[in-house]
């Protein structure tokens, strides 16, 4: 466990209609962004989205002609066109970038040394944060002495030791085994809980958003698609592109054609028949409106004497649960079913879906109805 310290200072971030440009190519489109003071924001999206180019910009790693529109300010102060080292940031890259020749006490405190602050100052920063991050016993190590999960952590403590207001991380457990993945992400928890600084980090796994994230921001080719809270995201995805990217197994998705039935009621007709009549729609729905009905594996139950009819075409143990996969008709579902229930292949059986659950796309926009 990481010991408790003061909190640092705290500083937001605002991005402003931020339009980066390489090569003639748009990688990030008119961007807003608010991201607010002490809390852990996520950067979601899948490789080539722009999350690490919007990351490098407010880090002041952009090149600065490829910014073609819009400001980044820190703390309230346009930071636009500033060098790295005025903005009073710390950065964690995906790589660790540790000098193979310096101590890890070296490590951390270069840039300090580099920067003339006082050396009894240095010192106990790096005590400080060594303590913190467990690294007390290996200070004098190099960092070929050192397992991955160390260097990654001498990695972070060099940032912490900037005592930065904004700290980025650069997608930093990707290059970790799973294990190690889960032993960091708790730690980097405890850390943005102690010190309360704003904290900013770029991921495409979702399981990291969701277990790091106050907010998460969803990215798709420069453009957000949708900001809430790791529960609202999921839950709520706001387009198809967010219900599909999100899950594992993915969401499970119903094609289908809108009935609007004289008794006023609503139902989807396609590749299963599901009333509709009690769906929250956020706009109202058009007769014959073609959808795609979104429902969750962990929302397809199994019940003998469940609405629907289908067979077992195949199961994926996982341990704790395995993920049964469904055949109704013409339509694939993916339902997670406890470890302890004994099902064969080709066995036929009844399952509902919890419909308060569901998702509702418009199949031309793409958008949440």
């Amino acid at each position: 466990m990481m010991t408790t310290t003061s909190p640092q200072p705290k500083s937001g971030v605002s991005i402003r209609e931020l339009c980066i440009r390489f090569d003639g190519n748009e990688v990030i489109k008119g961007l807003n962004l608010e991201i607010h003071e002490g809390e852990f924001l996520v950067l979601l999206g899948p490789s080539g989205c722009g999350k690490s180019t919007l990351l490098h910009s407010i880090a002041g790693l952009t090149e600065f002609e490829s910014i073609a529109e819009g400001t980044v300010e820190i703390g309230g102060q346009d930071m636009t066109f500033a060098d790295p080292s005025e903005r009073g940031i710390g950065m964690v890259f995906q790589s660790y970038a540790l000098y193979p020749t310096m101590t890890v006490e070296k490590n951390m405190s270069f840039g300090l040394r580099v920067g003339g602050c006082p050396k009894d100052e240095v010192q106990r920063r790096v005590q400080r944060v060594a303590a913190m991050l467990q690294l007390e016993a290996l200070l004098q190590r190099k960092p070929a002495q050192l397992s991955g999960g160390q260097r990654q952590r001498v990695a972070i403590g060099r940032a912490l030791v900037r005592e930065a207001a904004v700290l980025l991380f650069d997608e930093p457990l990707s290059n970790l085994d799973a294990k190690l993945r889960g032993e960091l992400r708790r730690e980097l928890k405890l850390l943005h809980k102690t010190l309360g600084s704003t904290m900013i980090y770029v991921t495409h796994d979702q399981v990291e958003a969701m277990t790091l994230a106050s907010r998460i921001v969803v990215m798709r080719a420069g453009v957000i698609q949708q900001i809430g809270a790791p529960t609202e995201v999921y839950e709520r995805p706001a387009n198809l592109f967010v219900a599909g990217f999100l899950g594992a197994p993915g969401m499970n998705f119903v094609a289908g054609k809108l009935l609007r039935h004289a008794s006023g009621g609503l139902s989807l007709a396609g590749g299963l028949n599901v009333d509709l009549t009690n769906y929250p729609f956020q706009q109202p729905p058009q007769h014959q409106q073609e959808v795609l009905l979104g429902i969750r594996p962990e929302h397809v139950r199994l019940d003998p004497g469940g609405a629907w009819l289908g067979s077992v075409h195949l199961i994926e143990p996982m341990g704790n649960h395995q993920v049964v996969w469904l055949k109704s008709g013409s339509q694939l579902l993916a339902a997670i079913v406890e470890d302890h229930v004994q099902l064969q292949p080709d066995q036929e059986l009844g399952f509902d879906l919890d419909l308060a659950r569901a998702s509702l796309f418009d199949q031309r926009s793409e958008q949440r109805l």
